[in-house]
């Protein structure tokens, strides 16, 4: 196991960058710490797997440097780096039985035979895969053979991290949840370094103990799973993680007022963030979570859309001029017909200055 960190990383496949735009990486200064859970989540294109790729070796980066343990081994290459990797697709033996698939890395290694025995019936029996250890995997499903690649990393004992790239893509949605919890439980018991990559925020949510959003090449913020639902550091946060995403409403600045179409809306932090937003280059925007939007007796006009019975509670789509708000609303909730009016929960709005939350320490 290590403590990862990545000093001013960046990346380019470029020969020659000019820009920031010609970069797939773009500052990222992160610390892995010694047997942390860790996700790496965002869209395709955002530079998450690049980053993998730059932490284990496969890709040397354009600048910055990668310690593991306080040591640089920038220049190191992946065989020396100790890092076990679970890809999308399981990488297996198919004419191996499961025993010597999960025996590989070992006698690889050249470990005596001796040691290997207790070591692969070990691993398999944390995998749930005691009882088919002496068949082909060839004759395995697809989540089982994932399992094998998952043990072949588990079952050496100089891992320094164990990484996982979309590991669950190919598995059938009635096993991912199995796989999902499988990954929690090995981690708490083996409390190995592991990192996690995927677009599915159920995925690095549930699994990890801190996230890590990218967009465009930048970690734009980390946290626990609860810290990036209940107050996004970014407007890209707050749109990709909840289902729906926040709603992100264009506002504007009127003196010591934060106004949405003309209308008064208080924010958790506008008091410390309001200085120099009035500056024509600061757009200003005003974010809320669809579950601290409430139907009340005043506040903004708006029209009802649509109403989305999802079983335990109600998604309610409304307009206020050329603007959509979505709003949660419990199960069994009286829903008004026509027109209504909202208001937004004080303490759960935030606003943002390009993007980044007013206030929040973000780039501007």
């Amino acid at each position: 196991m290590a403590k990862i960190t990545l000093q001013d990383i960046r990346h380019s496949y470029l020969s020659n960058p000019q820009t920031d735009k010609d970069f797939a990486i773009k500052h990222i200064d992160m610390v892995f710490e010694d047997g942390g859970a860790y996700a790496l989540l965002g869209p395709s294109g955002c530079g998450k797997t690049t980053l993998l790729g730059i932490i284990s070796g496969l890709i040397s980066p354009t600048s910055g440097q990668i310690l593991f343990d306080g040591e640089d081994v920038t220049n190191v290459d992946t065989t020396h780096r100790h890092i076990a990797q679970v890809f999308q697709f399981p990488v297996i033996y198919d004419t191996m039985t499961v025993f010597d698939n999960l025996a590989f890395p070992l006698r690889n290694r050249k470990v005596p035979e001796s040691g290997i025995e207790s070591r692969v019936l070990e691993v398999a029996k944390m995998l749930d895969l005691e009882e088919g250890i002496h068949r082909r995997a060839a004759s395995l499903t697809v989540d089982g053979k994932q399992k094998i690649s998952l043990g072949r990393g588990l079952v050496r004992e100089d891992v320094n991290v164990m990484m996982f790239d979309e590991p669950l893509t190919v598995i059938d949605q009635n096993m991912k949840w199995e796989l999902r919890s499988k990954l929690k439980e090995l981690h708490q018991n083996v409390r190995t370094t592991m990192i996690y990559v995927t677009h599915d925020q159920t995925e690095a949510l549930t699994f990890a103990d801190e996230v890590l959003v990218m967009y465009e090449g930048r970690v734009v913020q980390s946290g626990t799973p609860v810290e990036l639902f209940e107050k996004p550091g970014h407007t890209f946060v707050g749109y990709f993680i909840g289902s729906p995403g926040m709603n992100i409403l264009p506002c504007k600045i009127s003196g010591d007022t934060v106004e949405f179409s003309g209308l008064p809306v208080e924010c958790d932090n506008q008091i410390e963030s309001m200085q120099g937003l009035q500056d024509r280059r600061t757009t200003t925007e005003i974010g809320v979570r669809p579950e601290y939007v409430r139907f009340s007796d005043q506040g903004i006009p708006v029209k009802i859309c649509r109403v989305d019975d999802l079983g335990r509670h109600q998604l309610v789509h409304v307009e206020h001029g050329q603007h959509e708000i979505k709003l949660i609303c419990p199960e069994d909730a009286p829903i008004p017909e026509g027109s209504a009016w909202v208001q937004f929960d004080k303490d759960r709005t935030f606003l943002y200055a390009n993007k980044w939350l007013a206030g929040g320490g973000g780039q501007s």
